[in-house]
């Protein structure tokens, strides 16, 4: 399971997934009558009017809404062993609640797997449809299960559209039939056309680069583009023909002048909201206009980006300040320019950015920030200086961490940085070195790159004891390191008190660093007092853990509290009784984990064997009764496979998590690319204690994981040798 990118970006998650935008409005519609959508021009279609009026004309000449039209169809889909979900209701927002969706339906239809199944949810149909039910965008269609089941299920898709198979590592896509000229240019008057056009047009050359390159245009599609931008100018209209020009250098100073004038005119007091922003300022500064720099300070660091794209030295000046003022994001276009426009060496480039941000006091996520810009610099040099891949760019930038760690001419703080980032890679980096003919290291030398390793290896535990992971980060990052935490160290014990203890700690970095000292058994009164009642205020807010294996950390800190029988107890568990806010009441039983008794264990299981959403309840119940008596929560979970009211999938997920009683995994579905999960798996598999079905969970548990099937999903990536035993594991199984 992935983890989710707030306000847009890749999320990958097992087999369907294809350049999935996360947006922050869960709201959507499955009837045509829900929230707007998206335009041909990347602008609501309600603000503009015009992509509406085009789609209700088509609407009215069919009778039938496109969603209609896709939902008739896809009501017809299905059989022999391919299941087809419903339309998506608010419940089902991302993928991970997708596949959680098809587990449900399989189970109550009795199928067992393997199950092959498609759906969409509600990120792609608020992307597809407006709220009139017109497609006005390509409808992502995902998946799971064997991909050429799913192919030939979907088949060729309703009468007027047609399906585009992104083959097993990307979702299908659902789409209108449109047609091209001669010279394969779309009809202006047609919005599905162009909006496909465009599509195509920026669709980057390789996605994999720091900055994203575009293909360049044919003569005859940069005259069709200036031609939309000619006579009266509409500006929602012009919008991404403007975008689709200036992503290749293309807009006329005339039209960058035209432009500017319209964007101020119709979006005066919130310029943001123009989506184009970025390309006009780019054409501005390439143009030399001295509005940009009037724009540049009303954007602040969000203009940092552009920036970086014209090397000018009041850029370099303007980012400078950003980043000394304690912007993480300016930190990258400042090592930029300060190599475009002073030293070219990205090594003494980041050291002396590193003195500056360490004299003003700028805090370590800046630093974070100029180590991951540093990695990246070196890595698409050697990309750009060889035409290296973008796999083989993924082992140069493990081997830049590795050795960076070692280098001299860098700060301690910032070797310590590449160090970390090093630590899951080095053993691919000796992997690949010694793969005949160096593999991606060619032409470097097996023995340098050796040497590297070995070297990063006498100092990394100098170097990383007593330090942790970046607590800021997007939380699937952090859940990707949770295997590391199995087994705390002295130094590692201390560094989390340090950060329970530091008041800016925010409530992600509290989940995370409680969960570990409290699973563990090294939490105490100290952590309670560290966090009552200084961290209250902050400490009462909601905060999803939707993805993570961690808890809100006020049911943490409350099972602590009430664990250690603290005074504060009483008055947290009136906190979560009482009535506001109403986010806590999910969460509520969560809680009942600390200072056990029947009474919280019979609340907790008419909660679990009722139509209530769990959230960890079922976990919680299996965690309360093991603890009451005196059981391996294994043993717990196995009496509970068949019993009514207790959902096989849910069971599955604790099943697992549970297999190490000091630290269970609170994850709310099975993560299939983690490596704490598969080794859970495995445990249970073989666990001799357990019952054979119980078992059985456990190796269809490890069959379906992503070491095993889609390995490049793995997070940390394994080595060549682990795949291999993973495998070998697996064959070990196989009549099992």
């Amino acid at each position: 399971m992935a983890g989710w990118v707030a306000g847009g970006g890749t999320v990958l998650d097992g087999p369907g997934q294809r350049r999935e935008q996360h947006v922050d409005d869960p709201g959507t519609s499955t009837d045509g009558t829900g929230t707007e959508g998206t335009g041909a021009n990347g602008t609501s279609t309600d603000e503009t009017g015009a992509d509406r009026t085009c789609a209700e004309d088509r609407r009215a000449a069919r009778g039938r809404s496109d969603l209609a039209v896709v939902t008739a169809w896809w009501r017809g889909l299905g059989g022999d062993g391919f299941l087809v979900l419903p339309p998506p209701t608010r419940g089902r927002y991302t993928q991970s609640d997708g596949h959680e969706d098809a587990a449900e339906l399989a189970a109550t239809r009795g199928l067992s797997a393997p199950v092959s199944f498609a759906y969409w949810h509600g990120q792609s149909h608020r992307r597809a449809f407006d709220r009139s039910g017109a497609l006005t965008g390509e409808l992502l269609l995902h998946w799971g299960g064997d991909h050429a089941a799913v192919a030939a299920g979907l088949g060729k898709g309703p009468a007027g559209f047609r399906i585009t198979d992104n083959g097993p590592g990307g979702a299908f896509g659902l789409d209108r039939v449109t047609g091209r000229d001669g010279a394969g240019l779309p009809d202006p008057a047609d919005p599905d056309g162009v909006r496909q056009f465009l599509d195509a047009l920026d669709e980057p050359a390789d996605r994999s680069a720091v900055s994203f390159r575009y293909r360049p245009l044919s003569p005859a599609q940069a005259a069709w583009l200036h031609e939309r931008l000619r006579g009266p100018l509409d500006l929602s209209a012009a919008t991404r023909f403007a975008v689709s020009l200036e992503r290749r250098d293309g807009l006329a100073p005339e039209e960058t002048e035209r432009l500017l004038r319209a964007w101020r005119e119709e979006y005066e007091g919130r310029p943001a909201e123009w989506g184009a922003w970025k390309e006009l300022l780019h054409a501005l500064l390439r143009h030399g206009f001295e509005e940009a720099w009037e724009i540049v300070a009303e954007f602040g660091a969000r203009a940092a980006p552009v920036l970086r794209r014209v090397p000018s030295e009041r850029g370099l000046a303007v980012v400078r300040e950003t980043a000394l003022a304690g912007d993480r994001s300016a930190v990258h276009a400042w090592l930029a320019l300060h190599r475009a426009l002073r030293e070219p060496d990205a090594v003494r480039a980041a050291a002396a950015l590193a003195a500056e941000l360490e004299e003003h006091g700028v805090p370590e996520e800046s630093l974070r920030g100029l180590h991951e810009a540093l990695v990246g610099a070196v890595t698409a040099d050697w990309r750009r200086e060889t035409g290296a891949d973008h796999r083989a760019g993924l082992s140069w930038s493990a081997l830049t961490a590795v050795r960076l760690s070692t280098d001299e001419r860098l700060p301690r703080a910032l070797r310590v940085l590449a160090a970390d980032a090093a630590r899951d890679r080095v053993e691919l980096v000796r992997e690949e070195a010694l793969r005949p003919g160096g593999g991606a290291f060619a032409g470097t030398g097996a023995d340098d790159v050796l040497a590297a390793v070995d070297r990063y290896e006498a100092a990394r535990d100098g170097l990383l004891s007593g330090t942790g992971p970046d607590l800021t980060a997007y939380e699937g990052a952090l859940g990707d390191v949770w295997h590391r935490y199995r087994t705390l160290t002295d130094a590692d014990a201390g560094w989390l008190r340090e950060r329970v203890a530091d008041p800016g700690t925010g409530l992600q970095g509290l989940g995370f660093c409680l969960e570990l000292l409290l699973a563990h058994g090294l939490a105490g009164e100290s952590e309670v007092e560290a966090l009552l009642p200084r961290r209250m205020k902050d400490l009462t807010k909601k905060y999803r853990t939707t993805y993570t294996e961690w808890r809100h950390p006020l049911v943490t800190l409350t099972c602590l509290a009430l664990d250690l029988d603290h005074p504060a107890a009483g008055k947290l568990v009136s906190w979560w009784n009482g009535a506001r806010p109403v986010w806590k009441d999910e969460l509520r039983l969560l809680t009942h984990l600390g200072a056990p008794d029947e009474a919280k264990a019979a609340e907790l299981w008419d909660f679990v064997t009722s139509p209530a959403h769990d959230v960890g309840q079922l976990m919680t119940w299996v965690l309360v009764r093991a603890r009451l008596d005196g059981e391996h929560p294994l043993l717990v979970a196995d009496r509970l496979i068949g019993v009514p009211g207790i959902p096989p999938h849910k069971l599955r997920q604790v099943l697992v998590g549970v297999a190490d009683p000091a630290q269970p995994l609170w994850h709310y579905s099975v993560d299939d690319r983690s490596r704490g999960w598969w080794q859970r798996a495995l445990e249970v598999a073989e666990h001799p204690g357990l019952s054979p079905e119980a078992r059985a969970i456990g190796l269809r548990t490890a069959r379906a994981h992503s070491l095993v099937r889609r390995p490049d999903q793995v997070k940390p990536a394994p080595t060549g040798a682990e795949r291999e035993a993973a495998l070998a594991w697996i064959d070990r199984h196989a009549d099992d």
